[in-house]
């Protein structure tokens, strides 16, 4: 598990554990426990796909010693474009949805990858304050897509005309022909950028750990004086790693338009990379820590998104659970809880946020 200790594991177990059963105490008489268990489990995993992708982001980034609280921004700015990108080639240019949807996917990582090419520039190069960089992007993204959704298709002089076109749709489920009509057939049966999600957890453990680039980029993060000695170049690395950061933000911003909703609000990350980085800290750095932790906050989604099939059943004394404000507000308070370091502290790279001076 990387640098995952059991007591913050057995904490993340047991939130977990927590969350599954209240729902299955709500619903079990409705419906046989067993499918609840499967369905938060599944529902858990998509949901937690953009805190997986955007702590990955972080990872990358904070491992070669630039902190990145930019995600928030690449993630949105990402949903935007890698929606338009799909809308016009399907609107405009007549394609087919799935490759529209595709070119949107491509489009999104893109984004996310100048996003971190400019963070890149401002933090490595330029030297700006890391903090001041990412909240620079944040507010970026913010601005950028806020104004181009309502310049282009709010407007009536618009190329749409003022009206929202008909969006390509959503990625499609991938079903397993092996599993079909098994009890955990739901649990694999996620769409792509949620498969491609765990595949890039399982693809950075081994690259940070297992390979030269990892060496490299870890001595990077963690002594870059001394990685600069042995002939490492420290500007380039980690260049590298923040635009790997960014396209991993990309895929992550692509989840909201393109996988979960064929459709784009303003702020409609809605925190979702500020939990990331949260995810990350609590990870302590390491691929499957993070991918845990945002699976702990998936959980607390997926809990507010299984309670809604099951209010009419939630007794009395649990009536709160039937306000979806206060249900919603979990994830939020599980990040403040993690990040006060109860549960045990963590440590960054040595490096990490110090510009490097020759």
């Amino acid at each position: 598990m990387g640098n995952l200790d059991w007591r913050r594991l057995g904490f993340i177990a047991l939130i977990i554990l927590v969350l599954i059963g209240v729902v299955v105490m709500v619903g079990g008489g409705e419906v046989p426990p067993s499918v609840i268990v499967m369905s938060m489990v599944a529902t858990t995993i998509a949901v937690a796909t953009p805190l997986t992708l955007g702590a990955l982001s972080g990872i990358y980034c904070e491992r070669a010693g630039v902190v990145n609280i930019g995600i928030e921004g690449m993630m949105l700015a990402s949903a935007f474009f890698g929606w338009f990108a799909a809308i016009c080639f399907n609107t405009i240019l007549g394609m087919s949805a799935m490759p529209s949807l595709i070119i949107g996917v491509v489009a999104a990582i893109l984004t996310g990858g100048l996003l971190g090419l400019l963070h890149a520039v401002l933090s490595v190069t330029y030297k700006v304050d890391q903090i001041i960089g990412g909240t620079v992007i944040n507010i970026l993204a913010i601005g950028i897509t806020g104004f181009l959704n309502r310049q282009l298709f709010f407007e009536k002089g618009s190329i749409f005309g003022g009206q929202v076109p008909h969006a390509p749709g959503v990625l499609p489920r991938l079903h397993t022909p092996l599993l079909a009509g098994s009890p955990i057939a739901s649990i694999f049966e996620q769409q792509p950028i949620a498969i491609s999600a765990v595949v890039l957890v399982l693809i950075t453990h081994f690259v940070l750990f297992y390979t030269r680039w990892g060496l490299r980029t870890r001595a990077v993060g963690e002594h870059p004086r001394a990685a600069d000695t042995v002939g490492i170049n420290v500007a380039r690395m980690r260049y590298a790693n923040v635009i790997i950061g960014g396209f991993m933000a990309g895929l992550g911003g692509a989840y909201f338009t393109l996988e979960s909703v064929p459709s784009f609000e303003p702020l409609m990350t809605n925190g979702r990379g500020f939990i990331a980085l949260a995810a990350v800290i609590f990870g302590n750095w390491a691929p499957f820590g993070a991918w845990a932790s945002a699976l702990v906050f998936g959980a607390a989604q997926a809990l507010q998104i299984n309670l809604q099939f099951f209010r009419e059943q939630i007794p009395a004394q649990w009536a709160f659970l039937q306000q979806a404000y206060i249900v919603g507000l979990v994830p939020y308070l599980l990040t403040m809880v993690i990040l006060t370091g109860i549960i045990g502290k963590t440590t960054p790279p040595a490096a990490d946020g110090v510009p490097y001076e020759k």
